[in-house]
């Protein structure tokens, strides 16, 4: 597939809006769908994971000063996700998650969070969410800035209300748009600059001190 843009610097930088049930890797000795069914360009890696039950955004770089800036939960880049819970959360939920919440010992940071008053214009899933006839279900925006195992999932299970859908739809400034399941593009050098200046910035924030136990893989 060709790049909408091609950046003049040595490294590349690649925006892919990764497909349900595709693995976030290139390689996997069961046979199961992985990024090289999408990316051909050599030498870019993922800057970061989205596991293979998420959608969406993810960004692969061939420069590892990047991708440090990228993963590493010191800088606390925003990432935004949409996300079909089951019920619709009350305020008490919500204020929950904006406070953080409890996973496995450790506190997550507040997360900014609100409901969607319409369902978001996504592309169908090839495989539908579960449906119970008796359990609604709504759709809500959370924002996040570090990136513990499977943490929104784990943070609107904590609440109450399970993820039944997620699909990230940014990461720092660069936001995934229009690019359709499958599809990809290469960063203008403008946008890389971008995200290294929001990673600066906002590693620059006071805040709480990092936990030792946090990890540097996706928020999924």
């Amino acid at each position: 597939m060709t790049p909408a843009t091609s950046t003049p610097a040595r490294f590349h930088t690649i925006a892919l809006h990764k497909p349900y049930g595709v693995l976030p890797c290139f390689t996997d000795p069961d046979g199961r769908p992985t990024l090289a069914d999408y990316v051909e360009l050599p030498g870019v890696y993922a800057a970061g994971r989205l596991d293979m039950d998420s959608e969406g955004l993810m960004l692969l770089t061939s420069d590892g000063t990047l991708s440090h800036r990228i993963t590493d939960p010191q800088h606390k880049l925003p990432k935004v996700y949409l996300v079909q819970v089951e019920r619709v959360p009350d305020e008490q939920a919500l204020r929950q998650l904006r406070q953080g919440v409890m996973l496995s010992g450790t506190k997550t940071r507040p997360a900014e969070v609100r409901l969607l008053d319409e369902p978001p214009a996504l592309p169908d899933r090839p495989v539908p969410i579960r449906f119970r006839k008796t359990v609604p279900t709504c759709w809500i925006e959370m924002t996040i800035r570090e990136g513990m195992n499977r943490q929104v999932r784990r943070m609107t299970a904590a609440v109450g209300h399970p993820a039944l859908r997620l699909v990230r739809v940014a990461i720092g400034p660069i936001s995934l748009g229009n690019l359709g399941p499958g599809v990809w593009r290469e960063l203008t050098s403008g946008e890389v600059q971008s995200i290294q200046g929001c990673a600066a910035a906002a590693g620059a924030k006071p805040g709480r001190p990092d936990s030792p136990r946090a990890s540097r893989r996706s928020a999924d």
